[in-house]
Formats: C-alpha cells, sequence, structure tokens
C-alpha cells in the first residue's frame, strides 16, 4: 500500500468516525441507559442525552484512523495472495487486527463516555479524574476483552457482507459502486452485525459500569453473560437492540458512505 493511501484511509476513517459518532451520540446513549443494570430511568431517561460527548469527540478521530489504516494496509497486504473465494477470509483477518488496534484508543474513550452517561449530573473530566483516581489507568482500560471480543464478531460479520454487498451490486451494474451506494451496503451490513452482536454488547456495558470488586468487574463477559441471562433472560441479552440497529445501521449509512467519498477526493 503506497504512503498516499495509507493517509487517506487514515484520514478519510477519522473524518467518517467524528462525523457518525457525534450525529448519533444521542442514540448511543439510550441504548447505554437501556443496557444499565439500574434501568433506563435511573441512569438519566431521556435528561442530559450528550452526556459524556466531550470523551467521544476527543477519541472518535484516532479510533477510526486507527481502525482504517490497519484494515486497508492488511487487506491490501493479504490480497496479493489471496485468490477470489480467499478474498472473503481477508476481509475477516483485516477488519479483526483493524479492531484490536483501535480498542486500544476506543476503550477509555468508550468507559469514560458510559459511565457519564449514566450519571449525567457528573462531568466528563471528573469521571475521568475519578476513575483514574480509584483505579489508575487499569479502569481505563476495564472492559478492554470484552470490547474486543465484541467488535471482532461484529467486524466478521459487518465488513465481509459490506464488500460483498459493494461486488455484487458492482457486478451487477457494470461499474463500480458510487459512495452513496457504498453507504446503503453499510447500512444493510452493519444493522444485521449490530443485531446479532447484541448480547456481547450488553456484557461489555454491564463491565463497564461494575462497581470496582464486582463480579462483572472482574471483565470476564461469560459471567456478565450468565448473570444477565439468569436474572434478565433472553429480553437482558438484547435489551437495547433496536437503538443499537437503528443507530448502527444510520451509522454504517453516514459512516462507510463517508468513508469512501472522503478517500475518494483524497486519492
Amino acid at each position: 500500500m503506497e504512503p498516499r493511501e495509507s493517509w487517506a484511509a487514515l484520514t478519510a476513517g477519522g473524518v467518517a468516525g467524528v462525523f457518525v459518532d457525534l450525529i448519533l451520540f444521542p442514540l448511543d446513549t439510550v441504548k447505554t441507559r437501556l443496557q444499565s443494570p439500574q434501568g433506563f430511568r435511573k441512569a438519566g431517561g431521556f435528561h442530559g442525552i450528550y452526556a459524556g460527548v466531550p470523551s467521544t469527540a476527543i477519541g472518535s478521530f484516532p479510533n477510526a484512523a486507527a481502525f482504517f489504516i490497519t484494515y486497508e494496509n492488511v487487506k491490501s497486504l493479504l490480497h496479493h495472495d489471496s485468490t477470489s473465494y480467499l478474498t472473503p477470509a481477508a476481509h475477516m483477518v483485516a477488519a479483526s487486527l483493524g479492531e484490536v488496534v483501535a480498542c486500544l484508543i476506543r476503550v477509555p474513550s468508550e468507559v469514560v463516555k458510559q459511565r457519564a452517561q449514566v450519571s449525567p449530573s457528573s462531568s466528563t473530566l471528573r469521571i475521568l479524574s475519578h476513575t483514574l483516581y480509584h483505579e489508575g489507568i487499569q479502569g481505563l482500560y476495564r472492559g478492554y476483552k470484552s470490547t474486543v471480543l465484541r467488535e471482532i464478531p461484529f467486524s466478521l460479520v459487518q465488513f465481509p457482507l459490506w464488500e460483498s454487498l459493494k461486488d455484487l451490486w458492482s457486478w451487477k451494474q457494470g461499474h463500480v459502486v458510487d459512495s452513496w451506494q457504498s453507504a446503503v451496503c453499510g447500512a444493510f451490513a452493519g444493522g444485521f452485525a449490530a443485531a446479532v452482536t447484541t448480547p456481547l454488547d450488553v456484557a461489555k456495558t454491564r463491565i463497564m459500569l461494575a462497581k470496582a470488586g464486582s463480579s462483572n468487574a472482574s471483565g470476564n463477559v461469560l459471567t456478565a453473560l450468565s448473570g444477565i441471562w439468569r436474572t434478565q433472560g433472553l429480553s437482558g441479552l438484547f435489551a437495547g437492540v433496536v437503538p443499537r440497529m437503528a443507530a448502527i445501521s444510520l451509522g454504517g449509512f453516514i459512516f462507510l458512505g463517508t468513508y469512501e467519498k472522503t478517500r475518494q477526493l483524497l486519492l
């Protein structure tokens, strides 16, 4: 991959990340509060819907940029030696590695954001300083494993499906898809991936919001999932599935469409 292409992927990914995260922040807050162990109303209901937005504003660009520069470089590297039937596997590997790298930036931002979302009376800076004082740096990485375990299955579904839908549409019309067509493919791929990975998202939220010393604070995803299943059943595992699907479908449209458009402009 040439330096110009890498720079385009980094910039386009960052711009797309900021766009989608800020536009869809209210839906994300509703989803987090629905998944919160104290319940939607006690977590703030519809009050302070933009609580935690500074954390997102700071983390979005580097997080999305890290994902796409890794994704595009790994995809480019693997495509040199892969035949057509191995292409989806190349997309899966590239997306998975992209998520592992991006989560190093995403998780601290996500921890602070989600804690602010369920405590709208506390400022983002206060929550950050409280987390660092009581839990140290490792407190900011609470839920790293659960986030990676959510993001990798999500990306294993979303990105190969996105790439396949684009290839199919391109083949049908006889030329490469436009950015808006890529966005439509992204919406379908994102919505489907969001639905099937909701239980992992609920577990991640519970781990990040857990009080220090509690069973969920250990970061064990299976423990979190079994606890949710015992106390709330299937509805608990799929808490927030509607706003999550809505946000990620719309997010896939904005995110992947903006990425493609910005990348085309830069190349």
